[in-house]
């Protein structure tokens, strides 16, 4: 067998005796992301001598471990110009604010209009070959309909240190809400467990035996006693945890039907579920300085606020 281009060997020192060869490789190679050593040994390219190893092998002190990492294939996906509202961008990776209605994913029933194909093209030439395909490395996702900041990692490297920071909790993230009514009190937390609706399984509730989540909230403005305008930060990242934790409160977001909201006759319609990302502030992939992107609201959102200014000061 031919060697690749791109491969190399390693030895095993005597400290890393007996571990899981996956578990070695990816210790030892801290740029490459977890996903590509998955793929180098599932590829066959992860070699003792002759001996194509799995990732369950063990390793030996002073064995030479010979490995490559699989081929980057280019993204079936065609990229297509759209414009997107960059509000921070390096070598490393680029914060946008997200469109109200863009899908961040393609998937069953989209079009060549997702936020992938924008950066496909945006980012052409400068992706890494995450998973083994060229394609920008999205580490959290909005729903279609919330618009705000969304942070995309450039390189391998940056992808694996912001999905590192997510999963720990490292993220501070910060949403304004348009919701029904408004609370008795200034500001809240609300800290109930969420899970899967036992009977609506494209739906979220409030359970028991869910996962933990916290959701810290504080009215910025009021419309009269119909809406308010609430600052909410997530400690969590469960899903439509923010709809869930004020619905739960008597305080469905304008625009969620989904989660208790009713058009009342006379009152301003909503053009979709009023949820905004605000901010967003991480440790930078590769200096680990705190970077903190905030997203201005888009205009259904601020004609939206406009309205409802109207109707209570009328």
């Amino acid at each position: 067998m031919v060697p690749p281009d791109n491969a190399a060997r390693l030895t095993v020192r005597p400290e890393e005796a007996g571990a899981r060869a996956d578990k070695w490789l990816a210790a030892r190679l801290e740029g490459l992301s977890r996903v590509a050593v998955q793929r180098a040994f599932e590829a066959g390219l992860v070699r003792r001598g002759e001996r194509v190893l799995t990732k369950s092998d063990r390793v030996a002190a002073g064995e030479e471990i010979d490995y490559a990492t699989p081929e980057v294939r280019p993204s079936e996906l065609r990229a297509v110009s759209i414009p997107l509202a960059i509000l921070y961008e390096d070598q490393h990776l680029l914060a946008l604010n997200k469109a109200p209605g863009m899908v961040v994913h393609p998937g069953s029933g989209t079009g060549e209009d997702t936020l992938v194909h924008a950066l496909l093209a945006h980012c052409r030439g400068e992706l890494s070959g995450i998973g083994g395909v060229e394609r920008p490395g999205i580490v959290h996702r909005l729903d279609k309909g919330t618009s705000g900041v969304l942070v995309v990692a450039k390189t391998d490297a940056a992808h694996r240190a912001l999905a590192d920071t997510f999963a720990s909790r490292g993220a501070r993230k910060e949403y304004l809400a348009l919701v029904s009514g408004v609370p008795e009190l200034l500001s809240g937390s609300i800290r109930d467990p969420i899970g899967r609706h036992p009977a609506h399984r494209h739906k979220m509730a409030v359970m028991e035996n869910g996962r933990d989540a916290r959701t810290d909230w504080l009215v910025v403005e009021s419309f009269g006693r119909a809406a308010s305008l609430l600052r909410c930060r997530i400690h969590t990242g469960r899903t439509h945890q923010i709809r869930v934790h004020l619905a739960s409160c008597r305080h469905p977001l304008l625009g969620d039907a989904v989660y208790g909201y009713r058009q009342r006759p006379g009152f301003p319609e909503p053009p979709r579920v009023l949820l905004h990302a605000a901010l967003l502030e991480v440790p930078h992939p590769a200096t680990g300085a705190p970077l903190r992107v905030e997203a201005p609201l888009p205009e259904d959102f601020t004609e939206m606020m406009a309205a409802l200014r109207r109707v209570a000061g009328g």
